[in-house]
């Protein structure tokens, strides 16, 4: 049994009593038809082009039948055949999906990275993404609009913001935002990379609304930061434990997610003043994490137990998620489905008429996990 779409169904032969069942609509009740047929002991292909490992079908047949029910026979992915098609290296790009996910994480995921691949969709194509990075106020791309790569209609448009803007393209496309290269030495202040636990005094913050300096030296520790990778920082409030993490491993993409506006510009100037690339996504999580990259670590500031499962859910392997928390009945939650936790308590000099004392802050918890 042949599993395609009607497109795909259209390039290939197939043989006479084949069966045929077109890829389209809700995907359950095909999974179902696909486990039935493979009871009865029916070989099922599914056609997909490119990798289908790659945004493809691959996670979710692999969920529902289990991987070693997969063989996979994978052709470029239309990212890779993109970036080819340009003669550019991709390896420090970023690959955002808006095929079923928001469109507006994508355009706040793409605002702040320098090299993105955007894979778009019928109900988001290239254009209705060029107006959303135009009126978020993104600074010039050099853009390279793919469709259709490897078939007979192939087309590439080089062009930029306002030519994506403005055009019209084949929805299913591969989007490629290219910061232009530049001579002119930057204005960004040079940051120490190996200076950590900032204090408060370095951000700009909401009313004591940032995770305490002593408290996010240690979750800097327990996040045990790769040199390159992605990383999200959920609740980020004034965006610091992002911002540290970039100045640290500037290599890094930073993602720092917030569902509040006044925070969100609170982070894009707070990065611009420590001279490090920050990615400001405003929005509600659980929900708006659905758009983004998967992450290889996650500071989660707070927050419900949805949020870290979900976030926990995203890691890719040999991931790890670090979460802090002030109510006990949170924090054991966190301790339960992380495995890690400890305390931190901390307690400042203060001067005390012509004497010195110790002023005391509020207990965090800190949790971590999976075990590395």
């Amino acid at each position: 049994m042949l599993v395609a779409s009607a497109r795909h169904l259209a390039h290939v032969d197939v043989d006479p009593g084949q069966q045929t069942i077109e890829l389209a609509g809700a995907l359950e009740p095909l999974l179902e038809r696909i486990a039935v047929e493979r009871t009865g002991g029916r070989r099922v292909a599914v056609l997909s082009s490119g990798d289908p490992g790659f945004f493809g079908i691959v996670r979710l047949l692999g969920e529902r039948f289990g991987q070693h029910a997969l063989a996979v026979h994978p052709a470029p992915s239309s990212v890779s055949l993109a970036f080819a098609r340009i003669g550019c290296a991709w390896d420090d790009a970023v690959i955002i999906s808006a095929h079923g996910r928001p469109l507006e994480s994508a355009v706040s995921a793409a605002l702040g990275l320098p090299k993105v691949a955007v894979l778009t969709a019928p109900t988001q194509p290239p254009q209705a993404l060029g107006r959303a990075m135009r009126d978020a106020g993104s600074p010039p791309r050099e853009v390279t609009v793919a469709s259709r790569l490897g078939e007979p209609g192939e087309c590439v448009t080089c062009t930029d913001l306002d030519g994506l803007a403005n055009g019209t393209f084949d929805p299913m496309s591969v989007v490629l935002l290219v910061e232009p290269t530049s001579d002119a030495p930057s204005d960004a202040p040079s940051a120490p990379s190996l200076a950590w636990g900032l204090p408060e005094s370095s951000f700009e913050h909401r009313a004591g609304m940032i995770t305490k300096a002593e408290v996010r030296a240690v979750a800097l520790g327990k996040l045990g930061l790769p040199q390159t990778g992605v990383l999200w920082d959920v609740g980020a409030g004034s965006g610091s434990v992002a911002i540290e993490c970039a100045r640290l491993a500037p290599r890094l993409t930073m993602f720092a997610i917030d569902r509040s506006a006044e925070d969100a510009e609170r982070i894009r100037r707070n990065a611009a003043a420590h001279g490090v690339r920050v990615s400001v996504v405003e929005g509600e999580a659980p929900a708006v994490l659905a758009g983004l990259p998967a992450p290889d670590r996650v500071f989660v500031g707070g927050g419900g137990l949805d949020v870290l499962e979900q976030a926990l859910l995203s890691l890719r392997p040999g991931g790890r998620l670090v979460a802090t928390h002030v109510l006990v009945d949170r924090a054991a939650a966190a301790w339960r489905l992380l495995g890690q936790s400890v305390q931190v308590s901390v307690a400042r000099g203060a001067s005390i008429a012509d004497g010195f004392r110790l002023q005391a802050e509020n207990p965090v918890f800190i949790s971590w996990g999976p075990t590395p």
